[in-house]
């Protein structure tokens, strides 16, 4: 929708297409990124993504009551700080911003694959209906789009997901939150604006049919084991459709762009979550698209650009993500003890504090720099 909206300001004529008989978002909360938030300052939307969510000052993950991860944002300059938000706040904020833009919607239109042709490119259809052609085709369908390579692997860890609200004193409303039973259990809890909290815990998807099979107590009771002070959150939960199962994966596409159709988001790159860059990362792209077409003198010009001005970005945190993803999620034995003794103390060292920040915050290769994009955070919301 941020491409979409982009593009429409821009003059495009532009056509969206959801698989959904009525838009909607799938999934809990996301945390937004000053890269994001970046974006949507761009747009105009920043104020409001802020006062829809929760302002989030800090990343503090902890291994029994040894400290493992504490991310303050204060620790650089630029009065930083991320939000964290429901996916539905954010999605309504572009979605009606899109529809007073005038970008046609058309619903329940799964795509399926594309057509090349002389005159442009079509899109085909679940059912065997096409449109187009199209100057254009924009794939943000995500990690598994139907129109991108079969590239990259699953990952054998996903989350559950469920939204809860948070007891008044309990949790401080300005941090993520995460415990850690060696790298094969973690739980989180972020707050996403007003009373209300994502909850997370990591599970195998090996694992899943186990789970829905076995009663919810227990599940429940290993929680609380991890994390006691999470025992009001689970009450909270009655039953096992509740919890969205996530699943994820490591996906690099070489090639992103080129014959009138370009990748975007997850349909480019996924990765684990560990670093939270997905959304934000998107946000990235979609306002590459948008400046690349704007300054191009062609459309094959202009998706060459925006492949040059993302790639660099890209790789990097792919590659950081892919490194640092077995030292919170994975089988090992080994890793873990490192990082509980290594990381928390490192953690609170300079250059590491500012270094963390920076790279939780998407900030790490300059990519705002990189799109001509000069943000200071809006200081609004608390």
């Amino acid at each position: 929708m941020a491409a979409a909206l982009l593009l429409a300001r821009d003059g495009h004529r532009v056509m969206v297409f959801e698989r959904f008989d009525e838009p909607r978002p799938l999934g809990s909360g996301l945390m937004l990124q000053p890269t994001g938030l970046a974006v949507l300052d761009q747009l105009g939307l920043a104020t409001a993504a802020i006062a829809a969510g929760q302002r989030i000052d800090r990343l503090c993950g902890k291994a029994g009551n040894r400290t493992v991860l504490d991310v303050r944002y204060s620790s650089m300059r630029g009065r930083l700080f991320g939000v964290g938000i429901h996916r539905s706040a954010l999605f309504s904020l572009l979605h009606d911003a899109l529809k007073s833009d005038g970008a046609a919607i058309a619903t329940g239109r799964e795509v399926t694959g594309v057509e090349r042709r002389s005159d442009g490119i079509r899109l085909l259809f679940a059912l065997g209906s096409a449109e187009g052609p199209f100057d254009l085709a924009v794939d943000a369908l995500g990690t598994r789009s139907a129109l991108s390579p079969d590239v990259g692997r699953e990952l054998r860890y996903g989350a559950l997901w469920t939204n809860v609200n948070l007891p008044r004193d309990e949790f401080d409303r300005h941090m993520l939150s995460q415990r850690y039973r060696r790298a094969s259990v973690m739980a989180g809890v972020l707050p996403i604006g007003g009373e209300q909290a994502g909850f997370f815990w990591s599970l195998r998807a090996k694992d899943h049919a186990t789970w829905l099979a076995t009663g919810l107590e227990s599940w429940k009771s290993d929680v609380r084991s991890l994390w006691p002070a999470t025992s009001p959150l689970l009450d909270q939960i009655g039953s096992h459709d509740e919890l969205t199962f996530a699943r994820y994966a490591h996906k690099t596409i070489h090639r992103p762009a080129g014959d009138r159709l370009i990748h975007i988001g997850d349909s480019w790159h996924s990765a684990s979550p560990q670093l939270g860059q997905g959304a934000n990362m998107a946000l990235l792209d979609a306002f590459a698209l948008a400046r690349a077409l704007r300054e191009a003198g062609s459309v094959g010009d202009g998706l060459a650009a925006v492949v040059s001005m993302r790639r660099s970005h890209v790789r990097l945190y792919q590659l950081l993500t892919a490194l640092l993803t077995p030292v919170y999620q994975s089988d090992s034995r080994i890793i873990p003890p490192a990082r509980d003794w290594l990381m928390g103390p490192a953690s609170k060292i300079w250059p590491m504090t500012s270094f963390q920040v920076a790279l939780v915050s998407g900030l790490v290769g300059s990519p705002l720099r990189r799109l001509g994009i000069d943000f200071a955070p809006p200081q609004t919301g608390s």
